[in-house]
Formats: structure tokens, sequence, C-alpha cells
């Protein structure tokens, strides 16, 4: 019974059903997935490693990992980078990977006031392994009769490609940061079999929404750092809104730096909106904990799931790498660094 319920469920994402984006609910550490506009954001060549497994308890988790490389080139104002996401779904079965190309351009408004925009282009493949799994037509009265399947996804095999575009806009100062992106402008069609009817899309992928922003403030003056850096005794409180088709999400939460440590506790919901159902709009509590040791930095969070789910799904665990190497020495002159001021958001 199990396996058909599988099966359905399969059937109705590929076939009908409108796609959402996977989450990282340390969205401060991938910060060019979230919004193309930090790209080059860390003024120097930067790596960013992240990973992400949701509701490891269930046989249907999903796992998602990214990888991205950016740079800040000064003499053009200008941010570029790369990034690849691999994102796998129910047994491994369904799974989408995407390379991306980002570019940003930044404008220096007055003083420490900044304004950045940034594009992406994105190419993706999405696949469907249906070797192994039953179809409702191969059943009858008696149980499974082993007869070939008349569902056009029984002898399936490949994906569905297709390009998507992004945009996104920031402002920040050194104690402040706001932004917006605009996800999947062009709403690609992830269709798998012709299954449309009446010229219309029958799986798209919907714009995503995303604002988030965020405070930098100190707490007390530590001193400077063995590699001569000032060491950090502050709070940053932030958030991320984001709005995909039907469904809408709020992460809200702070987290305090006392160098070299980084602890911190979020909320994912919006109890007052019902997305379409009687329940409130809970989703998790995520406890973080981070380090950073001169360029090199880890994190680390796990979100307790508050929603009607419950506790069997073994909440998600998530895990953020990130190094960001020196500076060229080009980008270390006096008047490189008048024109840029590091971003208020945390650093690992």
């Amino acid at each position: 019974m199990k396996k058909i319920v599988y099966i359905f469920v399969f059937l109705t994402v590929c076939s009908s059903a409108f796609s959402q984006d996977t989450q990282f609910s340390q969205f401060y550490a991938a910060p060019m997935y979230h919004n193309p506009a930090f790209t080059g954001s860390g003024y120097a060549p930067r790596l960013i490693l992240n990973y992400r497994n949701q509701w490891p308890s269930l046989a249907a988790n999903y796992t998602t990992s990214a990888i991205s490389v950016d740079h800040y080139l000064d003499r053009f104002n200008s941010g570029i980078g790369i990034m690849v996401v691999n994102d796998e779904q129910g047994f491994g079965r369904l799974k989408n990977t995407e390379i991306s190309g980002f570019y940003s351009y930044q404008l220096n408004l007055v003083d420490d006031h900044f304004l950045r925009m940034g594009v992406q282009g994105t190419y993706s493949n999405r696949s469907f392994d249906t070797a192994g799994l039953t179809f409702p037509d191969q059943f009858d009265n008696g149980g499974f009769t082993g007869n070939p399947s008349n569902d056009p996804l029984f002898n399936f095999s490949g994906g569905a490609n297709f390009a998507d575009f992004s945009t996104g806009v920031l402002y920040y100062n050194p104690k402040f940061y706001l932004g917006a992106s605009m996800h999947h402008i062009a709403q690609p069609d992830l269709t798998f079999t012709s299954s449309a009817t009446n010229g219309q899309i029958s799986d798209v992928l919907p714009r995503k929404i995303m604002v988030n922003g965020g405070l930098n403030i100190p707490l007390g003056d530590l001193g400077f750092n063995n590699s001569g850096g000032l060491k950090e005794f502050a709070i940053y409180p932030a958030f991320l809104y984001k709005q995909q088709g039907k469904f809408s999400q709020l992460d809200l939460g702070a987290f305090v730096t006392y160098s070299p440590m980084t602890v911190g506790l979020w909320y994912r919901g919006i109890p007052l909106k019902k997305n379409g159902t009687n329940s409130p709009n809970n989703d998790a509590i995520v406890a973080l904990a981070g380090f950073r040791f001169d360029n090199f930095s880890f994190g680390y969070s796990y979100d307790i799931t508050i929603s009607g789910l419950g506790s069997t799904t073994g909440g998600s665990h998530e895990i953020s790498i990130a190094y960001q190497f020196d500076a060229f020495e080009s980008e270390r002159s006096p008047s490189a660094k008048r024109r840029k001021k590091e971003l208020s958001c945390p650093k690992f």
C-alpha cells in the first residue's frame, strides 16, 4: 500500500503539480542562492559549500548541496561568480542539477552607502528515475499483474532541460543591509511528458520573490586577533521573507558572535497565514552554532519541526563551510578600500 501511495505522490509531482525551490535555513551562508546582488560581496575570492538533509527519518527525504565561487573585480566595480546546486527528492528518484553564472555591479551612493544590482543565468536538468516503480494499472483484484503499464512514465528515460533567469538588488552600509530578488522570471516548464492540454503548461516553476535584511549591532570591543583583524562581539538580527506561488514564509531571528564563536536561534513560518489549510503556518525552530578562524568559517544548524509533520521527520541538518582567500595585491590599496565597505551580514 505504501508503494502505491509513493507512486501517486511522484506522479502528481511530475505531471500536474506546481514545483517549489529547495531552501537553506542558513540563508546568510548561501548569499548568491538567495540574491545574485550578493555576488562578490566578500571583496576577495570566496568559496562556499552548503549541504542540507531535510527529514532524514522519512524514506522520502530531501538532500540539497551547493557549491559557489565568486570574486569582486575592483577595477570594474563588479562581482562575478558561478554556482552548482544538486537537489534529490524521495529515494533520490527526482533529481535537479543547476549550473548558474552571476554578475553584479556596485554603485557608491554617498560616503559608505552602496547599491548593488545582480543578474543570474541558470541551466537546469531535472530527471526522474522510474526503475523498480509499479503503476496503478499494473494491479487488479488479484494484486500485481506484472503486465507493462500504459502510463507515459513507465518507459520514461531522460529529463527536462531548461534555462532560467533571476535578478536582484541590494542596499547596504556598514551597519545595515536590505535586498530583494526575483527568481524564475520566465517561469520555465518542467513537464516530463506531453501531458499539457489545451496549450496550458501543466508543471511550471512559479516566480519566487525574496526580501531579506539585517542589522549589525556591536556589543563591545575585543581588540585584534592573531591576523591583525578586529575580533567581533555583536548581535545580528536578520530576516528572510519569500513567496512562491501560493506559498509564503518568513525566517526571523538573530545570532550573537563572540569571536571566534557564533550561536543563533530562528523561527520559520507565518502563524497568521494558513496557506490554504486550517492549521497555523508554523514550520520550524532553527538552532545554529558556528565559528570562524582566520579565513575559514563553519556553521551547523538543526531544524526542529513544529508543523503538523511532528518530530517523526527527524528535523533537518544543515552545514555551511566557507573559505575567503586573501585579496589580490591590487585590491589592498587605500583607494580600493575607500571604494568598498564590507557588508554588515555575518561571516560564516
